[in-house]
């Protein structure tokens, strides 16, 4: 019977690290069902969802457990269900740049919180405008929009909400 298990795992980012976490998955017979790999600042940070029977994620959650203690790597298992398919909900995708400010994630992400629209995934990155070197920040966020929203107002709203804190703002359906 397939189980599952998050892993989260950070250290300091250098050449192999990748390899040295996802090997020990795959001598366990785990197998990674979806990723996130960064790094943030002078760190490297994964996200994993690994699947497998019940004895090989007991395997795997001893041997990170060996791992996190050699490597100098801070690891994080939890034993998951892989998320349900929802078929009420309609994918949306956001693109926001804007002028570096504090504050946007929390704002966008109390924007949808309060419509009861579910947030999947979030990326951001700090970047210096081309030709002027000004801060600059970009959002991307993957939204579900719950079928029982007009999807016309909430787009009204969004963009009357970005427009008040100086977002350039893209909502859009997700293009399968």
């Amino acid at each position: 019977m397939k189980q599952h298990l998050a892993v989260s795992a950070i250290g300091n980012d250098r050449p192999g690290m990748v390899h040295e976490l996802t090997r020990v998955i795959s001598d366990c017979g785990g197998n990674i069902a979806e990723s996130r790999m960064a790094a943030l600042g002078s760190e490297f940070a994964m996200l994993l969802l690994v699947s497998g029977n019940w004895h090989t994620l007991a395997r795997i959650e001893s041997e990170l457990a060996r791992l996190a203690e050699t490597a100098a790597l801070s690891v994080h298992v939890k034993r998951t269900e892989p998320r349900a398919a929802r078929a009420d909900m309609l994918p949306y995708s956001v693109d926001i740049v804007s002028l570096d400010q504090t504050g946007i994630v929390a704002g966008l992400s109390g924007f949808f919180a309060s419509r009861g629209i579910d947030i999947c995934e979030v990326s951001t990155r700090s970047y210096a405008a081309a030709h002027t070197g000004a801060p600059m920040f970009a959002v991307q966020i993957v939204i579900n929009v719950p079928g029982k929203l007009h999807v016309a107002q909430l787009r009204e709203e969004f963009m009357d909400f970005c427009d008040s804190l100086n977002l350039d703002a893209i909502l859009e359906p997700v293009k399968s």
